[in-house]
């Protein structure tokens, strides 16, 4: 059902000219008034000074109401206490705190410790070691990531590279049960936090590039059975698209698109995967989730739209039944995927509800979440992939001299396959109406070649280089005013920005950096206000919460490694442009920079 200020005379402006103009060369004032008054979704719960989930509140904002560290004091921040997972791996989750409890999921082996915040030092009050198989090391994609946990029914619920979800008693660590929902030996892991909607967990799966048909299910958190799965290639039976399936765009609608839009049988190793962020609308009881990239890389191996990869899909939370669904790339050419988080926020004025993303493509689109329509797309990078995208139709604009071919190199595509954003995640804050979007300024060189799908090896079919893009740095922080659709500032970086980042009510975003530093920006100003250089490069996401003691805490996990960081994690030779997927040809000097780390840090005011 159509919003009914679809026919304010504000949008109707803006929906006419991007049908004209595709690119962000609107005055973006007056032309997109629909986001004039806009605050966090109701899904961001008032602040008790916790931090219960990965991205905090369901709308997947990461801002924090607490303002005790603002602007004026940050300066003075001083660190508390640390503490050591022991794994010297890459790092890439968010501690979660539950009742004066720090809960922190290592890298594989996926440790899980829980850490006392009523004591001096935070220590240990227990430590659940999964039984895993060790040999799962073998197919990760991108290091041996996790990326956190989530908490309800009084448990502690995480996942396992080798595809098991795990609950845990959240008092004592005696395991309540736990669900093995992947097979390693296809080259299947989950490495994404999982999330608690009601009385269900939401859980998806890892391996695109190992072939892998992806999908995400919903778990009973009382048993860990499974209640729902949707896949996001096959039949729509499969798909569960029923009669209540409704996208905006005429390309996202007919019958078994997930299979029809595939070379035959090719949509069963078609990729797809849910590693990433899944908000949730509790009004419209709806969730969100976008998916990965389609298998394999080369594109012209898999003729066709390829749905459900590269998309965002809306479901009813209880049965899981599509509602609508957008692909952001069909026949996604650049491996740029859709996995990235929405952050939900309502337009009081308009009373509209949208979704913003910042997309791996390079744009940020501001959507419908009612009705899946994109109301804008901007660039927020340097981007020679496409030209825009049609608002009118929804297709990106691609620019057809930088489409991949095999046996041929297509050189300066812009962004990269890591995309101007990867998974990590971005924060909003409602004071000041900008987006944080941690960047990366990254081109490539693409030629595709042959590819044989045999479960469990890569499934890819390209080889690749990646390089800084225009300026020379290879990251920054960008503050994106939503409402205006414009970049406010940046701050640039030498290498990706590839940590989370963090808004807070004292208008201080923190974020850390590869190199090992830990920051503190003026929120409005963009302004470094503080740093702090740590034993490991930075690829985690930052929290903040209240102690026992009733003051206001911040903390981010070094250990450099993921995708970008593999050089450092995996010892690669930086002579070889081509290891990690192509990463290492942009990242040959990090091992100058930092090493191996596994330390937490929490910082607090004197």
């Amino acid at each position: 059902m159509l919003l009914r200020v679809v026919a304010s005379a504000s949008l109707i402006a803006l929906i006419g000219c991007a049908q004209r103009e595709t690119h962000s060369t609107l005055p973006r004032l007056e032309r997109f008034s629909t986001l004039a008054s806009s605050s966090a979704a109701p899904a961001a719960v008032a602040d008790d000074g916790q931090w219960t989930m990965a991205p905090k509140d369901y709308a997947n904002t990461r801002f924090s109401a607490l303002n005790q560290i603002n602007a004026k004091n940050v300066a003075s921040l001083q660190v508390a206490w640390t503490f050591s997972t022991g794994i010297l791996k890459g790092h890439e989750g968010a501690p979660i705190v539950v009742n004066n409890t720090m809960y922190v999921v290592s890298p594989f082996p996926n440790h899980v410790f829980a850490l006392d915040l009523t004591q001096p030092g935070a220590p240990v009050k227990w430590t659940y070691k999964p039984a895993v198989i060790s040999s799962a090391r073998g197919v990760a994609c991108c290091d041996l990531v996790n990326r956190g946990a989530a908490y309800g029914d009084g448990k502690i619920i995480f996942n396992t590279l080798d595809g098991q979800t795990i609950a845990l008693d959240a008092n004592s660590g005696a395991e309540a049960w736990k669900t093995t929902l992947g097979d390693f030996n296809s080259g299947e892991t989950i490495t994404m936090a999982p999330l608690v909607v009601k009385d269900k967990v939401l859980v998806g799966n890892s391996g695109g590039e190992f072939g892998v048909r992806g999908w995400v299910q919903a778990l009973d958190i009382r048993t860990g059975q499974t209640v729902w799965k949707a896949f996001a290639s096959g039949p729509d039976t499969d798909v569960l698209i029923g009669a209540s399936f409704k996208p905006f765009y005429p390309l996202d609608r007919g019958k078994d698109l997930g299979e029809k839009t595939w070379p035959p049988e090719a949509w069963r190793q078609g990729g797809g995967t849910m590693w990433g962020w899944i908000s949730y609308d509790p009004a419209l009881n709806l969730i969100y989730y976008g998916t990965g990239n389609p298998g394999p890389w080369n594109p012209e191996l898999r003729p066709g739209d390829n749905k459900w990869t590269a998309s965002i899909f809306a479901r009813d939370a209880d049965t899981g039944e599509a509602k609508w669904a957008y692909q952001f790339q069909p026949h996604d050419h650049w491996d740029y995927d859709g996995v990235n988080e929405s952050t939900l926020i309502d337009d009081d004025a308009q009373h509209r509800k949208v979704l913003v993303r910042a997309e791996r493509n390079g744009y940020v689109y501001v959507m419908d979440r009612v009705t899946g329509q994109v109301l804008s797309a901007d660039p927020f990078a340097y981007i020679t992939s496409t030209k825009g995208i049609d608002l009118k139709t929804g297709r990106p604009l691609e620019v057809a001299d930088k489409i991949p071919k095999s046996g041929k190199v297509i050189r300066d595509i812009c962004p990269a396959v890591p995309g101007a954003k990867d998974w990590n995640p971005s924060a909003w804050s409602p004071r000041t109406g900008l987006l944080y979007i941690p960047a990366e300024n990254l081109c490539m060189d693409f030629e595709g070649s042959e590819a044989n799908y045999i479960a469990g090896t890569p499934y890819l079919g390209a080889t690749l280089r990646y390089y800084a893009g225009p300026g020379g740095h290879r990251g920054e922080l960008v503050a994106w005013n939503v409402r205006q659709r414009r970049k406010m500032w940046a701050v640039k970086e030498r290498f990706p920005v590839y940590s989370g980042t963090l808004a807070t009510a004292g208008d201080v975003v923190f974020y850390g950096t590869m190199d090992g530093w830990f920051k503190a920006i003026d929120a409005k100003s963009g302004d470094t206000l503080w740093k702090f250089k740590t034993d490991s490069g930075i690829i985690a996401q930052p929290i903040t919460y209240r102690g026992p003691d009733g003051k206001q805490y911040i903390a981010i996990e070094t250990g450099v490694g993921g995708w970008p960081g593999a050089i450092v994690s995996n010892d690669l030779d930086p002579r070889d442009a081509s290891a990690a997927d192509g990463f290492v040809g942009a990242m040959a000097d990090l091992p100058q920079y930092t090493e191996k780390g596994s330390t937490l840090y929490v910082f607090a005011l004197p």
